[in-house]
């Protein structure tokens, strides 16, 4: 009877564990810590690619063209296990820092040009978020897309590596998938292709608009019997946001018809999820919601601890690539995938002040027969 296979054969041990020798090939002619910078940043690949994977498996779920409701806790699941995992990398910067300055600068120079900047399962994790090439932080003036695809082009992995890379801008990101599953929200019970949904669609935001205005006002009036600080200026602050709430729920950026209507009801679903979660049949809907803001969160608390572990170990220098170093990262913690869904909560209210639904009994469960 044959024998199954031991932990390590299962795990392929021999071979992980050899493949910490760096440049030389053998950890023997390795400086002291660069075993451990070695270790720390593979660390970083694997989970990246786990990321991929949980990443993938969630757009696919959320972007089927018609979506079951048993699925949404299926996505959120994969959306959960990939914010858990962002937060243990957001930790793991904590054993980077055991690294003293002058230690990395021992073996720093064996790595240029070598740099994470070029992270390519990074990379198309971003990608796949929805990333977009006029929001994507450039290094100097150069894509970082574009810089891989010049620094893989002459080795043996290149191909495979660029042939990812396309496969990710080619097919759906979460951003795309979200946005479609959005826009199939049933608003005041009314989807799209209804009759009349349209109308039913923009009387809801009309609605919410004149509650929110009348939310300013009432605010306004309390900053200006409260005796503190400007009151003229605050309610001209707060008509502007009205104002701008309405420039963003009814899409008005977007010049072309068709691309302004889609999103306007992409943003409706999204507002009406955010504001009637407590509805039975929005439960899960605003828990999907909520684990794509975490993640994006979590996104950027990793962007942003990732620069602060450079700055305390090499300070403001050039990047081993020949990037700004922490000014680049700095303001890869400015962008935004998910804008919608940050901006959304500028125009949320309270409970008791929401417009009453004209049909909410189709968010609750159905009774029980009998």
């Amino acid at each position: 009877m044959a024998r199954g296979p031991n932990y390590w054969e299962y795990l392929r041990l021999e071979e992980l564990l050899d493949l910490q020798g760096g440049i030389e090939g053998d950890e023997d002619e390795l400086m002291p810590d660069e075993l451990h910078f070695i270790v720390v940043h593979q660390a970083f690949e694997l989970w990246f690619k786990m990321i991929l994977r949980e990443l993938c498996l969630a757009i696919n779920h959320l972007g089927a063209p018609n979506m079951d409701e048993e699925t949404v806790p299926y996505v959120v699941h994969h959306l959960r296990r990939i914010n858990q995992i962002l937060r243990l990398l957001v930790d793991q910067f904590l054993v980077m820092e055991t690294l003293t300055p002058q230690d990395f600068l021992s073996f720093r120079d064996k790595l240029s040009p070598a740099s994470g900047f070029q992270s390519f399962q990074m990379r198309e994790i971003e990608i796949r978020l929805g990333m977009s090439s006029d929001t994507r932080t450039k290094y100097g003036n150069v894509d970082p897309i574009e810089h891989i695809r010049a620094s893989v082009a002459d080795t043996k992995e290149g191909g495979a590596i660029i042939g990812r890379i396309e496969r990710a801008i080619s097919e759906p990101s979460l951003r795309q998938a979200l946005h479609d599953w959005l826009y199939r929200t049933p608003i005041e019970g009314s989807g799209p292709g209804d009759a009349g949904d349209e109308e039913v669609v923009l009387d809801f935001l009309e609605r919410y608009l004149s509650a929110v205005e009348e939310m300013h006002k009432q605010q306004g009036e309390i900053m200006a019997r409260s005796g503190v600080g400007d009151p003229d200026a605050a309610r001209q602050r707060l008509a502007h946001t009205t104002e701008l709430g309405r420039a963003f729920l009814f899409a008005e950026e977007f010049e072309d018809e068709d691309e302004r209507n889609r999103m306007r009801r992409i943003r409706a679903g999204l507002i009406f999820i955010e504001s009637y979660r407590a509805l039975p049949l929005l439960a899960w809907p605003r828990i999907l919601v909520d684990s794509v803001v975490e993640l994006e969160e979590q996104m950027v608390l990793f962007r942003n601890r990732h620069a602060r572990m450079v700055e305390r170990i090499i300070g403001r220098r050039v990047g081993t690539g020949g990037s700004s170093g922490v000014d680049y990262l700095d303001k890869t913690t400015k962008v935004r995938i998910f804008k919608d869904l940050w901006s959304v909560r500028t125009l949320l209210m309270p409970k008791d002040v929401l417009p009453k639904l004209h049909n909410a009994d189709f968010y609750r469960f159905a009774p029980h027969p009998g």
